[in-house]
């Protein structure tokens, strides 16, 4: 990820309830200029019934939610959300799209999509001085029942020379 002056960002559903659940969506400000979401992914967190963190998505997310243009022929392979988003990264020519689910992901990058996850943008916020330590962020993402794998927790935290989990 380079400078925050050229990063078009698009994201999926997971990894922004996974930032609102820790009240760290301000990090994508930080690091990106532009943050959209399409259609799918809205409607996705707008139905959530955590009502704190949908309204933390609505107001952030409010005018940054764009319709793709195109029919979506990756319905049969993946949810509507993941789908529309890797359709809107490549209709907007973004530089990343902001994806957990590993499935997805895969057939993202088969796509020849860029990805980056949730662990990976608190990792870099934590390169770029944005935030003190990822282990703190990490428990509450455990707490907050957002799934990640311990061994890739544990990995970024040796990278950083903090505590493990």
């Amino acid at each position: 990820m380079n400078s925050k002056k050229l990063i078009t960002i698009v994201s999926d559903t997971s990894p922004v309830i996974s930032l609102a659940s820790i009240d760290r969506l301000d990090i994508l400000e930080k690091l990106f200029k532009k943050i959209i979401i399409p259609r799918a992914v809205w409607n996705e967190f707008t139905a959530g019934e955590n009502e704190l963190e949908t309204n933390k998505l609505k107001s952030f997310f409010r005018e940054r939610v764009a319709d793709i243009s195109q029919t979506n022929n990756l319905l049969p392979i993946m949810d509507l959300g993941e789908s529309e988003a890797i359709i809107l990264y490549k209709e907007l020519k973004a530089d990343f799209l902001v994806i957990d689910d590993l499935k997805a992901r895969q057939i993202a990058e088969e796509l020849g999509v860029n990805c980056v996850g949730t662990l990976g943008i608190l990792f870099k916020a934590k390169e770029k001085g944005l935030i003190k330590e990822l282990r703190t962020l990490f428990i509450k993402l455990i707490e907050n029942n957002r799934y990640y794998s311990k061994t890739i927790l544990n990995k970024l935290l040796d990278l950083s020379a903090e505590k493990r989990i």
